[in-house]
């Protein structure tokens, strides 16, 4: 059964927000152990979520931490509520990060990274299916910033629920995920 976009962000939304902070703590650690199962680690720029916590996103600042201990460039981003689109900065030790509006910790400014050097996306999302359409919050950030990066750019998806069968309201256009990595499971598309 093929359930629409807005039914499924509900849904999400609604199981995120029963979770525990310990239950949410060791479902990101999970995930994270699962990611040095991917064929990934010989890439050297990593782009990064940093978690909206009011939202119950992953955390993924183990995530950091490997990239960090890996001599990896880590890459996070800036939206433009304006424009729907992204700038994105190398994190370094002086990088000074403030929540904006919307409780999305950004960079205030640094090194600029074109998104087309970025070799690796941690994608951030709410749902997804086995064909690896995801489902955001539905403004088009993401969109819009994978539409800008290479073709072999590998894009991840972080889950801590597993994949819905199918998503009915995709568009041909929509930009699938490379993989999806729960706390259980990867998934390959």
């Amino acid at each position: 059964m093929e359930t629409n976009k807005k039914e499924l962000r509900s849904k999400y939304k609604d199981l995120r927000k029963q979770l525990s902070e310990k239950e949410r703590e060791e479902m990101s650690l999970a995930i994270a152990n699962k990611l040095l199962e991917l064929p990934i680690w010989e890439k050297n720029y990593f782009h990064v979520f940093l978690p909206i916590t009011e939202q119950k996103e992953v955390d993924t600042e183990l995530i950091l931490h490997l990239l960090s201990g890996k001599d990896k460039e880590t890459i996070i981003s800036k939206a433009d509520f304006e424009t729907r689109k992204m700038t994105h900065f190398l994190l370094t030790d002086n990088t000074k990060i403030k929540k904006n509006e919307y409780h999305i910790p950004e960079p205030l400014d640094g090194i600029e990274v074109p998104s087309h050097k970025i070799e690796v996306v941690f994608v951030p999302l709410l749902a997804f299916d086995k064909k690896g359409h995801r489902i955001g919050y539905g403004k088009g950030f993401y969109d819009n910033f994978l539409a800008e990066c290479a073709p072999e750019t590998i894009k991840i998806g972080l889950s801590f629920f597993e994949a819905e069968q199918s998503i009915a309201d995709t568009h041909e256009n929509d930009i699938k995920l490379d993989y999806c990595v729960t706390p259980n499971e990867i998934y390959q598309f």
